[in-house]
């Protein structure tokens, strides 16, 4: 084995090993929430969607990368390919429409009583699960054609343009429909970014003004605790820019393997290794952020 190839077997199997436990460990803060008896707060329902999502990411994508670094291939037949790749598109697109969903809900909780959004304030812990529910359904929905551009090496077929990722091909069936693949997810990925831009900005704004109307009761004290809102709060926001920051130079390359003719296998590399930053990383953010975590889930 070639030591370019040792070295990104290790990467993604270290990306892999480290997103697993991560993802794992809010499964196991969850249940033991659960079987406890304890409160779970509402966002604590988008988080779960959030988690099973980045789990299908990392186990589609990253053990199958790692096999392929370490010289296992054609270890999938047609129908595996287009599973792997369908289960990989809708918990990626997934993962990013729970955070756009939490970003957007955790507004509308911080919002004053007597905003304009006090009436939904109310009632938007109730319709949660339904939402997250149509997050996978609508998801699935629009990712039903990927299986079509997707099938096994073995297959020896006449295609113009295709992609190598070592176990499977992605194929193009011409300009029009790589462009209008190309700008569909481009246009599901900025749609959830615009909002949480916007989300992010409103939650600066009122965290912001809210300190500035309690700062008189806390002039005496020199180390205030943050309540549980405002650590959630910070939470989501420091989710937000991890996303928009890896989702930058995601969109980057993943025009860039569309554009290019033969993308080289580094290139290629490269993009599934930060395309799978933010389902590792993610929650460790949230577990950070979150007290009741401190005491059993990182031990």
């Amino acid at each position: 084995m070639a030591t370019r190839d040792l070295v990104i077997g290790m990467m993604f199997l270290l990306q892999t090993v480290f997103g697993i436990l991560g993802n794992f460990s809010l499964v196991y803060h969850f249940l033991f929430l659960y079987f406890t008896g304890r409160r779970f707060r509402p966002a604590d329902l988008i988080v779960s969607h959030m988690t099973l999502a980045n789990l299908l990411v990392i186990f589609s994508k990253g053990v199958s990368e790692t096999m392929t670094a370490f010289g296992l291939k054609l270890f999938l037949n047609d129908i595996g390919c287009k599973l792997l790749f369908y289960v990989h598109r809708v918990g990626r697109d997934v993962s990013i429409g729970t955070t756009c969903l939490l970003s957007v809900f955790q507004v509308i909780v911080i919002s004053p009583r007597d905003s304009r959004w006090a009436e939904l304030k109310v009632k938007c812990p109730q319709y949660i699960g339904t939402c997250s529910i149509l997050c996978w359904i609508l998801n699935m929905m629009l990712n039903i054609l990927v299986p079509f551009h997707i099938t096994e090496k073995r297959i020896k077929a006449n295609i113009t343009k295709k992609m190598d990722y070592g176990y499977c091909y992605t194929v193009f069936y011409g300009k029009i429909t790589e462009s209008l693949s190309l700008l569909l997810v481009l246009f599901h990925d900025g749609f959830c970014l615009v909002l949480m831009v916007w989300a992010s900005c409103s939650m600066v704004f009122k965290l912001h003004s809210h300190k500035q109307k309690v700062q008189h009761i806390h002039r005496n004290n020199l180390s205030p605790r943050s309540s549980p809102e405002t650590r959630a709060t910070q939470s989501i926001l420091v989710l937000v820019c991890t996303f928009v920051s890896l989702w930058t130079l995601s969109s980057v390359f993943h025009i860039c393997l569309t554009v290019f003719n033969n993308p080289s296998l580094r290139l290629k590399n490269i993009s599934t290794l930060i395309t799978a930053c933010f389902p590792t990383v993610s929650p460790y953010i949230t577990m950070s952020h979150d007290s009741r975590v401190a005491g059993f889930c990182f031990v």
